[in-house]
């Protein structure tokens, strides 16, 4: 295919280089506090109440994991303006304990109480009307059982620049990723999270890209293969494989055979920075892998995406992403909490000029950048080996 035709892979507008752009993630969410961080415009003023969020924001998020465990959402959408009596006997709750949580769930904005009877929020009833409450409800569950306890090391990982609460994960190995598999538990919270946040975005990780000229990808720590599958199903042509380490290897080829994809969709054993990443591909696929390793880790990984592309093939980020202008978007900065105290020694939610560099260091040109509208800051970034 003529040089000219393998540009051809943006399905809109982006500027041929956005090194010139000062482009951000965009995200177009519902939530008021977010509002402003995601249409680009940088932080508002910060007021005494929403310093008090702040302060007591772990407080916060155990009120929306309550109701979501409890099923709160679900009882009030299915039986809207029951009062605090019938919600109690119908969660099995206490008097005390029936008071706490709705007390909590209104004054959040997660209920609304009108003369003693509730119903759901309409931003969460919006939600549940669609595929994206259970995705949600993953996300939650993860941010509960695996992220939160290691986030009380936030602050000591800042002081040694490492992930000091990993060691609140039970087991062996110099990252989470390695311990998850002596912890089935966490294993099975953390996948079902990473493929609900994955297909939160990744339509447009199948919708905005041309892919009619990769017949070969390689999808480096590519999970249970949710993204594999994903792009299979939608290019009955492409083959992809999978590279994972021994831990995942086998959640990954589960999947793909409860696809029935296994003739299409393979997956290789080996660890991305000690073994070597097979040839041949038209396109190497780093999704959410770029926000764990340090820079220098992640221009290793993409000199080694670049020893693996036919000449003319691309490479294609795809993770969340924060502003260059370091103020946003909200749920990028509060996301890198967990990456520096908890998976691996390095890492957060970098800004696409920072993924940009890197890949320019590692002999990539042609650099497009494509936002992702919605509440979550993904984008893809691509580059080609020219």
């Amino acid at each position: 295919m003529p040089d000219d035709e393998r540009t051809r892979h943006v399905k809109s507008t982006e500027s041929a280089d956005s090194a010139e752009s000062s482009g951000s993630a965009g995200s177009a969410g519902s939530a008021e506090s977010f509002s402003d961080a995601d249409a680009g415009r940088g932080p508002g003023t910060l007021d005494m109440a929403g310093l008090s969020r702040i302060l007591l924001g772990h407080a916060a998020f155990q009120y929306l994991n309550a109701a979501c465990e409890l099923e709160l959402f679900e009882l009030l959408r299915a039986e809207p303006d029951l009062d605090a009596e019938q919600v109690g006997a119908e969660l099995g709750l206490a008097e005390r304990a029936t008071d706490i949580l709705l007390l909590g769930c209104t004054a959040l904005g997660l209920v609304t109480g009108n003369q003693g009877r509730y119903r759901v929020a309409a931003v969460v009833a919006e939600l549940m009307a669609t595929e994206d409450w259970r995705r949600f409800r993953d996300i939650v569950a993860f941010e509960q059982y695996v992220v939160y306890e290691g986030q009380a090391d936030f602050t000591e990982s800042l002081r040694t620049n490492s992930n000091v609460g990993l060691r609140r994960v039970p087991g062996t190995g110099v990252d989470l990723y390695r311990r998850l598999a002596q912890n089935p538990h966490l294993e099975s919270v953390f996948y079902r999270y990473m493929r609900s946040w994955s297909e939160l975005a990744h339509r447009h990780l199948v919708e905005r890209l041309d892919w009619s000229d990769c017949a070969a990808v390689l999808d480096c720590g590519g999970g249970d293969a949710v993204n594999a599958i994903a792009l299979a199903r939608a290019q009955p042509r492409m083959r992809v494989t999978v590279l994972e380490i021994p831990a995942t290897a086998p959640i990954a080829a589960r999947r793909i055979a409860e696809a029935g994809l296994t003739e299409r969709v393979s997956v290789a054993v080996g660890d991305m920075f000690t073994d070597p990443f097979p040839t041949g591909f038209d396109c190497v696929l780093f999704a959410h892998q770029m926000v764990i390793w340090t820079p220098e880790e992640c221009t290793a990984l993409l000199r080694k995406a670049h020893a693996a592309l036919r000449p003319g093939g691309r490479v294609v980020l795809f993770n969340s992403m924060s502003h260059d202008e370091g103020d946003g978007p909200v749920v990028a900065a509060l996301d890198s909490v967990y990456f520096a105290a908890l998976p691996a020694e390095g890492g957060m939610i970098y800004p696409w000029s920072r993924h940009e560099r890197n890949l320019r260091a590692a002999g990539f040109g042609r650099l497009h950048r494509i936002p992702c509208p919605g509440w979550t800051p993904h984008g893809i970034l691509v580059g080609h080996r020219d």
